[in-house]
């Protein structure tokens, strides 16, 4: 398996390969897209806020009875 690595825009979905790679790259390829674009994505979807517990009572006896 051989590795290029390009930087491009996606534009309607489509990427376009460099002309430099494209006598190289066949028709069987694998894409990996890495979003360069921080601003798009919702961290908050990716890592919800924190559950504050601190107000939670635990009773290890009464948990281990159920």
């Amino acid at each position: 398996m051989l590795a290029y690595q390009f930087q491009t825009t996606a534009e309607n979905g489509f990427i376009r390969i460099p002309d430099m790679y494209k006598s190289k790259i066949g028709t069987r390829i694998r894409v990996t897209v890495v979003n360069d674009d921080e601003q798009n994505i919702d961290w908050d979807k990716l890592f919800p806020p924190a559950v504050d517990t601190s107000n939670w009572s635990f009773n290890r006896e009464e948990a281990n009875a159920r």
